[in-house]
């Protein structure tokens, strides 16, 4: 018998981990954690969010320590050991900022806004049928996976924030959960000469969150979406609701970004920026380096089919943009863009001490491109 592929035996892990969860649930938890497939199951799957809000399924603070241990090994079969580090340091970060905040932050219409305990697993059909799939999320965490005709086809989008960006820790250490990611970006952008340079930065400004934020899917024209507006649902105090809209005037008005500023890093369909074919070797292979940090959080087995996508000439059409002065301390906004690749960080709100990054692929997330060769294959 063949050895199964990367994607199949990581789909089979994932299986099983899957059903292990769903063998410990009965009743009203089940009924959090599991959807069956269908159109409405499939629209929810494609709802993602960054915030802390109600990201759907079931909260982790609601699990029995069993059933807590399941789900994270379940969120482990789908990450490199990496990205699973990343992924619990940035959910224990959720007490670090309560105390920032001091203990009396935004409720976020929950009896705890910051709360390690609101992350949320939830399962889109069945394990081993030929479509299903998995989602987990909470504040700066949010995880897509789904498996067709038993391999794993997506894992984007994938996003993985931090508040506080940098913490610091015992013995002059500091805690940076995403900050080789940071320095990595500023690293290519120091290594550009003068052309490089004036093709690379579009503005002297960053955007205050991500240009493309959560919509199911990205497009020519996406900017920068008011903070109120990314979780699910309004605030039923209007108050609140204002709250959350001014935090992202407020951010604008800090850094000085201009409509001129938003107007430049407006996502396009032909990326902007400077060209890998325009980079020398050595700023390619800190390109490359870069890329790992978004396309490295895919299980080990299936980080060399992800670089793949990007090796040898095809690197060529993958475009860097930054935003901003690119000095440490000073708000970041930095793109990667070429096909099926988009990839963004920012370090902006708080004082450019609360970062955000994602990884998406504009023609595939959620595996839209798979499914609709699925459906034609099937279904017609």
């Amino acid at each position: 018998m063949p050895e199964p592929t990367a994607a199949r035996a990581v789909a089979d892990r994932m299986g099983d981990a899957a059903e292990a969860v769903l063998a410990g649930v009965t009743g009203a938890e089940h009924e959090q954690l599991a959807r069956s497939w269908s159109e409405d199951t499939d629209a929810e799957r494609r709802r993602w969010f960054y915030t802390p809000t109600d990201h759907g399924g079931l909260a982790v603070a609601d699990m029995t320590a069993v059933q807590y241990r399941r789900a994270m090994a379940l969120v482990a079969s789908g990450l490199s050991g990496p990205a699973y580090g990343t992924v619990a340091t940035i959910m224990g970060l959720e007490n670090v900022l309560d105390r920032t905040e001091g203990f009396a932050g935004f409720d976020f219409a929950r009896e705890r806004g910051r709360d390690p305990g609101q992350y949320r697993l939830r399962i889109f059909g069945t394990p081993g049928q030929p479509m299903w799939g998995w989602r987990f999320g909470g504040h700066h965490v949010s995880l897509n996976n789904l498996v067709v005709d038993g391999e794993l086809v997506s894992s984007t989008p994938c996003f993985l924030g931090a508040d506080p960006a940098s913490s610091p820790l015992l013995g002059a250490g500091v805690l940076r959960p995403l900050g080789g990611m940071e320095e990595l970006g500023r690293s290519l952008l120091r290594s550009l000469d003068e052309e490089q340079r004036a093709r690379a930065v579009l503005a002297p400004r960053s955007p205050v969150d991500l240009v493309t934020a959560n919509r199911s899917r990205v497009a020519p024209g996406n900017r920068v979406i008011p903070l109120n507006e990314l979780f699910r649902g309004r605030f039923a105090d209007p108050e609140n609701d204002q709250r959350m809209a001014a935090a992202h005037t407020t951010g604008e008005e800090y850094w000085g970004v201009t409509e001129a500023d938003n107007d430049a890093v407006e996502l396009t369909a032909e990326p902007r920026g400077v060209p890998a074919s325009a980079l020398s070797t050595d700023q390619r292979e800190l390109l490359l380096a870069l890329l790992d940090c978004y396309t490295g959080r895919v299980p080990e087995e299936l980080i060399g089919r992800e670089a793949a996508r990007y090796a040898g000439p095809l690197l060529d059409e993958v475009h860097f943009v930054w935003a901003g002065s690119g000095e440490p301390g000073d708000a970041t906004y930095y793109r990667l863009q070429g096909p099926r690749l988009l990839a963004e960080y920012d370090n902006t709100q708080r004082l450019a001490n609360h970062a955000h990054s994602v990884w998406r692929d504009p023609e595939g997330d959620f595996g839209a491109d798979v499914l609709a060769a699925h459906h034609l294959a099937h279904h017609t």
